[in-house]
């Protein structure tokens, strides 16, 4: 795979320097460029690749779906949505052929100075969730929640709260190619300790199917939603990535260090952090309001 990276960048310096020449050319109202032709087989080959980069089985899904539907586009001139998401998928399938006077830009969108109210979830709405999931039989939801919540690690990493973990209050979370310590509260490693114990999980991974495999996000979301109604919780706030986004709302609420939460959330940059240092609407609203730049006007007299 290394060889075919190395071999796919060289055809790209190629392109941009102009001395490629293993492609048919062909004008075009751009310039000249080179004919390509998309077979079945690159696509899975393409998937394969991103298998083998550690992608989730989620991303590697999508890629595929995205990359497919650029092929029915090619083939019809369909209109396909979510422009930029497919725009990433269809640029990386065109690189990894080495195709690099096929990629395209995506549109420059502006973030939103704020978080939309609608679609985030309370501390009030968490709770009601958690009460929710807590009647049903073996609370197994009401512990995978509070888990998520109380640390802000993602979905995919919920294996790596194991037994072991529990016991040293702190999980050793591998994924993508890179490692870091997730603290755990104590009151959960207390809760998690006896919900292992009720299980009879003595080893591994507490957090599993009956056939003993690791819970995914289709599992938690789909339970989730089923207990969104008896929370009244709208069912568009109920998915799994909502209660880290919590997590990370609070913490920076309460602590304002940007920096320290990029760390607890597993963040590379802490430009991806920024996202939850945004203030609401309603929020933003007073804020503008509060800076007295607006003249009110004089009231007539009869």
């Amino acid at each position: 795979m290394a060889e075919k990276m190395e071999q796919a960048l060289q055809r790209g310096q190629e392109w941009e320097n102009g001395t490629d020449r293993t492609q048919p050319l062909r004008e075009g109202k751009r310039g000249i460029f080179s004919e390509h032709v998309i077979l079945p087989e690159f696509v899975e080959e393409f998937c394969r690749e991103l298998t083998a980069e550690e992608r989730s089985r989620a991303t590697v899904e999508k890629y595929r779906r995205d990359v497919k539907a650029l092929l029915r586009f090619l083939g019809n001139s369909g209109v396909v949505s979510s422009v930029n998401s497919m725009l990433a998928a269809a640029n990386s399938f065109l690189k990894s052929r080495g195709w690099y006077e096929c990629t395209v830009k995506s549109v420059r969108v502006q973030r939103e100075a704020f978080r939309c109210r609608e679609k985030e979830l309370s501390l009030k709405e968490y709770y009601r969730l958690l009460e929710a999931a807590g009647e049903k039989k073996g609370k197994r939801l009401y512990y995978v929640m509070q888990a998520l919540c109380s640390t802000g690690i993602r979905v995919s990493e919920l294996p790596f709260i194991t037994v072991e973990a529990v016991k040293r209050k702190r999980a050793r979370v591998h994924l993508k190619g890179k490692s870091r310590w997730v603290l755990l509260p104590t009151k959960l490693c207390a809760q998690l300790k006896a919900y292992a114990a009720r299980r009879g999980i003595r080893e591994g991974s507490i957090f599993v199917t009956g056939s003993g495999k690791p819970l995914d996000r289709s599992n938690i979301l789909h339970e989730m939603k089923a207990v969104s109604g008896k929370a009244k919780v709208e069912r568009g706030k109920v998915f799994p990535h909502n209660l880290r986004h919590l997590f990370a709302c609070t913490y920076y609420d309460r602590e304002k260090d940007l920096t320290h939460l990029a760390d607890l959330l597993g963040h590379s940059s802490v430009n991806t952090t920024r996202i939850y240092t945004r203030v609401s609407g309603e929020e933003q609203v007073k804020q503008i309001d509060g800076l007295g730049l607006v003249k009110e006007g004089r009231k007539k007299t009869a």
